[in-house]
């Protein structure tokens, strides 16, 4: 969430960077900036209110302390007057806010500088790619028939017992799922990030914090008799447990990792797109979050690349490193950098993981703030970034390791798969 003063003080140039979202905010600034003129001055007429009616209540004892029960009583009548104007401002000061803040929910983060103009994905920007792409065997085939034919997933198993995008993983797949989560959990663990295991459910408090609310209401799964909501990425927990903090910055940076199933819901789509894992509703993803100082947050970014290119070079997957342009750019999102592994049997890429930096922009929402040695309180920078989505990594896998035999384990898993093939 954008701080008002920012909006205030940067009013045109944000503006500008909004249009690279295709965003026009022109005239919700205009309406958001009315709304807090509004607010402080029925807060600083409410603040006089009081005041008054205060000392005049002080007036009050004193006469009736002194037997002037007359001139009491009078200024009683004044008091019950200002006790009524205190409510109607209250009430104003209340809605003011509301209506603010609701404007505030819907205004997208301010662009890095990197940030390319765009408006879909075809406009994405290519900055890196590394690995060779294998060429496999004639007949090689997509992993929802390599699923079938070595009975590792089974997706109308899956669709009987819940629906369309819930696999179930059998035998050796299973113990590949397993293998993959406890391999990046160790990768992130040795690179100084601490494991946390964390509810797969969140409040509506924790949606609004990390910016899933209002923006992505739609998508989630929503328990409504507890107004509770299945997390779409483990970002919003791991994000929350900071929410309404005063770190010390002597505890920066704060570095942490969990695995969670993450449950989406999606508008259906058809074709060899979305066919097998692809995309799914429950996939199980392995999720990096940091709290930064401000001038460390864009190193850390870069950081956390360093750390997905690590674990991809490790699985011997091809792959690219895409920065998002401004259309195809997250909601909370200052700079996104996407990567994709090549899947030779599709012929194509496949997104499997996200790193971003929010800069204040959750923090805001979050009241996530630090303090200084000098005693200065500031707000944190966050950022997240999966390390990675399992579906399309094992998608990958299955597909650019598969040979006439069976499909091969990447040599980096077989200590964790016991095996290193699935034939």
């Amino acid at each position: 969430m954008l701080q008002v003063a920012n909006i205030r003080a940067n009013k045109e140039a944000y503006i500008e960077a909004l249009k690279k979202r295709n965003f026009d905010a022109a005239g919700i600034f205009s309406e958001v900036l009315e709304l807090d003129e509004t607010r402080r001055s029925t807060q600083a007429e409410l603040d006089d209110t009081l005041a008054e009616s205060n000392r005049i209540s002080k007036e009050i004892g004193l006469m009736f302390k002194n037997g002037e029960h007359q001139k009491a009583n009078l200024l009683k009548e004044k008091t019950a007057g200002l006790k009524d104007k205190s409510k109607t401002l209250s009430e104003k000061l209340n809605e003011t806010s509301e209506a603010l803040t609701k404007h505030l929910y819907n205004i997208p983060n301010i662009p890095n500088d990197l940030v390319p103009a765009g408006v879909t994905e075809d406009d994405n920007v290519e900055v890196f790619k590394e690995g060779e792409i294998p060429v496999l065997a004639e007949g090689s085939l997509p992993h929802w028939e390599l699923a079938k034919k070595y009975d590792i997933i089974d997706f109308e198993l899956g669709n009987k017992i819940t629906g369309a995008g819930f696999p179930v993983y059998k035998g050796k797949g299973a113990r590949l799922q397993r293998a993959l989560i406890s391999y990046f959990l160790d990768k992130n663990t040795a690179a100084g990030y601490t494991e946390y295991q964390m509810p797969l459910l969140v409040n509506e408090a924790s949606g609004y914090g990390t910016g899933q609310l209002p923006d992505k209401e739609g998508q989630m799964y929503h328990v409504t008799e507890d107004n509770l909501y299945l997390i779409p990425t483990a970002e919003v927990p791991v994000t929350n447990m900071f929410r309404d903090e005063m770190l010390s910055e002597d505890v920066l940076p704060v570095a942490c990792t969990g695995y969670t199933p993450c449950f989406r819901r999606e508008a259906g789509s058809y074709g060899a797109h979305v066919r097998g894992l692809n995309r799914l509703h429950q996939f199980d993803k392995v999720e990096l979050v940091r709290i930064e100082k401000p001038e460390n947050s864009y190193a850390a970014l870069d950081g956390m690349v360093e750390q997905v290119k690590d674990i991809l070079r490790d699985l011997k997957l091809p792959y690219r490193i895409l920065r998002l342009c401004g259309g195809d750019l997250g909601f909370t999102s200052a700079l996104t950098y996407d990567f994709e592994v090549f899947s030779t049997a599709q012929d194509r890429w496949l997104e499997i993981s996200s790193v971003s930096n929010f800069e204040t922009f959750q923090a805001n929402r979050l009241k996530l703030r630090y303090k200084s040695a000098d005693g200065n309180k500031q707000l944190a920078h966050t950022l997240n970034g999966s390390a990675l989505a399992l579906p399309r990594v094992l998608a990958g896998i299955l597909e650019n390791y598969q040979t006439p035999a069976g499909i091969k384990i990447p040599e980096v898993l077989v200590p964790y798969t016991g095996f290193d093939m699935i034939d």
